[in-house]
């Protein structure tokens, strides 16, 4: 999953893009609204992490522009002020969730979590696709009962398909949400990791999950005759 977080106080973002990336985010910075609104709009990201007080454009009027322009990235603000208006005035503006600084780690993420699985229409913790089994919060993945060990990137690879199961994902998408701006990628290294969930996940089991749409992406589901 990919995050984006606007955050103008520099050790604060950089200690949340440190957390996030342990549990497997990919992360980008902002330190304004400005520069932030601007990577919102040309960029794909999984959810947005946006303070109110910043400068250039304060977070409650890059939420608007944002949901006015038809931006439906699930946004959570994260603010200092406690007043109950600023709240209201958020989720009335089309903020998803809030939370109040000082905040624990551990709320935070959970809460991001949520906010992406309910976007996908995934609002349970555990993503089930035949006897696969994919639990979002420790990250553990069975299939039939049986532990697969993944790797971090193998796990968001997975983790994006089964959030948007039955559906063609195309390669770009995948670059979109699971690389940062910065990042300086192989060309075939789409092709590795598929290749090394395929291995993993369908290889000893008879239904297989995992399927290529030649030309187009990939595809997570149970129904056969899906690869041509």
């Amino acid at each position: 999953m990919r995050l984006l977080i606007i955050e103008d106080e520099k050790p604060l973002a950089t200690v949340l893009k440190k957390g996030f990336e342990e549990q497997g985010f990919t992360v980008d910075l902002s330190f304004d609204g400005e520069d932030g609104l601007f990577l919102a709009e040309n960029y794909a990201f999984d959810a947005i992490l946006l303070d109110i007080l910043l400068p250039e454009i304060d977070g409650l009027a890059v939420l608007k522009i944002l949901r006015d322009r038809g931006n439906i990235t699930p946004i959570l603000m994260l603010t200092a002020k406690r007043e109950m208006n600023d709240k209201v005035t958020g989720l009335e503006g089309g903020a998803d969730d809030y939370i109040a600084k000082p905040f624990d780690f551990p709320e935070l993420l959970a809460r991001v979590r949520s906010v992406i699985r309910r976007n996908r229409g995934k609002p349970a913790p555990v993503l089930q696709i035949d006897n696969l089994s994919i639990d979002t919060n420790s990250r553990q993945v069975q299939r039939a009962g049986n532990e697969i060990s993944l790797s971090s990137k193998e796990y968001e690879y997975l983790e994006y398909l089964a959030l948007n199961q039955e559906r063609v994902v195309r390669r770009s998408e995948l670059l979109d949400h699971l690389y940062s701006i910065d990042y300086d990628f192989d060309s075939n290294i789409i092709d590795v990791y598929i290749s090394n969930l395929r291995r993993k996940i369908d290889r000893d089991y008879p239904t297989k999950l995992l399927h290529t749409i030649r030309g187009v992406g990939y595809r997570l589901t149970a129904r056969e005759g899906d690869d041509r």
